[in-house]
């Protein structure tokens, strides 16, 4: 049996930017990206804290170390800067290996948007 579990999270981090004029996805700090196992191009379930608005999108790679979390295009529309988001990705694998897998964890300072601890 195939089932889908958590892969990646970055925990409450701060919206810095949001582009309605780009083509469409969210773009983040490359350092946050490492630390939460994502990709680019990875498909990401974004979660607003402050209005409950819950979207898909993409990652785009941001600058390292300069703790951007940009919305763009239509996804701009569902935030505004300063909002507090989850951002989580999540993956399918066999039911036994998904019962041994640990998800990356990032839990960041949300008023820096840099890393204060992981778990893995």
């Amino acid at each position: 049996m195939i089932i889908e579990v958590l892969k990646s999270k970055i925990h409450r981090v701060t919206v810095t930017e949001a582009n309605l004029n780009y083509i469409g996805s969210i773009t983040i700090d490359q350092d946050l990206m490492d630390a939460a196992n994502l990709i680019e191009y990875e498909k990401v379930y974004v979660l607003n804290n402050n209005n409950g608005e819950r979207f898909e999108t993409y990652v785009i790679k941001g600058e390292r170390s300069s703790g951007v979390i940009c919305l763009n295009g239509a996804a701009a529309r569902k935030v505004q800067p300063g909002d507090v988001v989850l951002v989580v990705s999540y993956a399918q694998m066999d039911f036994e290996e998904a019962k041994r897998f640990k998800p990356a964890i990032v839990f960041p300072d949300t008023t820096t948007n840099r890393i204060t601890t992981e778990k893995t």
